[in-house]
């Protein structure tokens, strides 16, 4: 039986994406009553400059006043896309001791403060969603935290970054350098005027600190996320990436250890093969691998970001919510009974492209080689070229921690044959 009683939703922020869930909120009324079981109205939406001219919304719902909004006895719903630690925790947290459930797209703060906001949720019996924190339209955390909840997921290894990927592309297809592909980037709308958060890696840490602590059942707050960019990136990174059969991208990984003790999460640029599904995403796409124990491998691909994506992710958000409210339950909450201990970059195991510039004579390929051996880790392939004195050495390891690779590095840099190391770069996905 329908209920005539419509559920009140209050909105926190209508820029890019809040103005777009307010519009499919209008448009698709009707749908998303049949869908709820309930009509949904928009009741309040908190701005900080209520001058500026909102299509579709009605005036009289929009005030800067949004702590008053969110204490409103009457909301049953608190949409919160308005982004940033402050003041959304607060706003967050009053909203649900006043009686509201929360949907959320506040990456930054989840990974932050999740378990916080999950226990005031938990206290209350309210709900606390955010699909859209992560990956735009892509549905990424209720397969994980839902459909997969019978298995054990070992892996998560994605691109979570529109923008970066936009980069990284534009420089392997066309040979551009970093800054000629940001600026494109830029003028195209996918990098902000200050695209710190994204080719530094903040974003996409921030994400991982999501995707893992749900993966694994185990908090993982943003501190505990290795964070590389993509600044030092270069075309000769992609010469040597193609010379293997491989392209880069900047990747978030989460991972179990094989004996179960730990897991880690990382955020860096990283060589894939192109033979892996990720190698051929392209654009600002996203894409995520996930790899568990019954289900195998398992891909999620489609737009990361923008407006009528990431409103796309908020309303089946939305959808849940209401649903749950109407049939007085809540949905799934923090799982993080595992507790399993988040272990540093060091300890973390993968293969490693190293380029290095060495003097052009005989016994410099045996005296690298040494100090590899010193260190414990083992040279899959050396390729050397140069001429004038001067040469170009790039080993391919086998596995090594990153501890190992580091102390190995440092006693290369002492060599008086190493003029200096060009690059280093990860390679996954093997």
């Amino acid at each position: 039986m329908m209920r005539t009683r419509p559920l009140k939703v209050a909105l926190l922020g209508c820029g890019v994406v809040g103005s777009e869930v307010a519009r499919i909120m209008t448009t698709h009324a009707d749908d998303l009553t049949a869908r709820i079981g309930a009509p949904v109205e928009l009741a309040g939406v908190a701005v900080r400059r209520p001058d500026r001219v909102r299509e579709g919304i009605a005036p009289e719902l929009v005030t800067t006043d949004a702590t008053a909004l969110v204490k409103r006895g009457d909301i049953d719903v608190v949409v919160e896309v308005i982004g940033g630690i402050e003041p959304a925790r607060s706003l967050i947290t009053t909203a649900i001791e006043h009686g509201a459930s929360v949907v959320s797209a506040n990456k930054a703060l989840l990974a932050q403060d999740g378990a916080a906001l999950h226990a005031v949720a938990e206290q209350h019996g309210k709900d606390l969603y955010y699909e859209a924190a992560v990956a735009g339209a892509i549905p990424l955390i209720r397969p994980l935290r839902e459909s997969l909840a019978g298995d054990k997921i070992n892996r998560v290894m994605g691109i979570v970054n529109g923008t970066t990927n936009f980069i990284l592309d534009k420089m392997d297809s066309t040979g551009a350098g970093y800054q000629e592909a940001l600026d494109e980037a830029t003028a195209l709308g996918y990098a902000e005027a200050d695209p710190t958060a994204d080719v530094e890696g903040f974003d996409a840490a921030a994400k991982a600190a999501i995707l893992a602590g749900i993966a694994f059942h185990t908090r993982v707050r943003l501190d505990d996320v290795y964070r590389e960019g993509m600044t030092e990136v270069t075309a000769a990174d992609f010469a040597s990436a193609k010379e293997m059969g491989c392209t880069i991208k900047l990747l978030a990984i989460c991972e179990r250890a094989e004996d179960g003790a730990f897991v880690t999460a990382r955020v860096h640029p990283a060589m894939i093969p192109l033979s892996h599904p990720l190698a051929s995403v392209r654009g600002a796409y996203n894409a995520v691998f996930v790899e568990s124990d019954a289900a195998g491998q398992l891909m999620f691909y489609g737009p990361g970001a923008g407006g009528s994506p990431t409103a796309s992710a908020v309303l089946g958000d939305l959808v849940a919510v209401c649903r749950n409210r109407i049939g007085g339950a809540t949905g799934p909450g923090e799982s993080a009974y595992a507790a399993l201990p988040v272990s540093p970059m060091g300890d973390v195991v993968t293969r490693y492209h190293i380029s290095l510039d060495v003097a052009d004579k005989p016994g410099v390929l045996a005296q690298v080689a040494t100090v590899f051996a010193e260190h414990g880790v083992s040279i899959d392939t050396v390729r050397q070229s140069g001429k004038d004195g001067e040469a170009s050495l790039v080993v391919v390891t086998h596995r090594a921690s990153d501890a190992a690779l580091t102390g190995t590095v440092e006693a290369l840099r002492k060599l008086d044959t190493v003029r200096g190391v060009a690059s280093i770069m990860r390679v996954e996905g093997e």
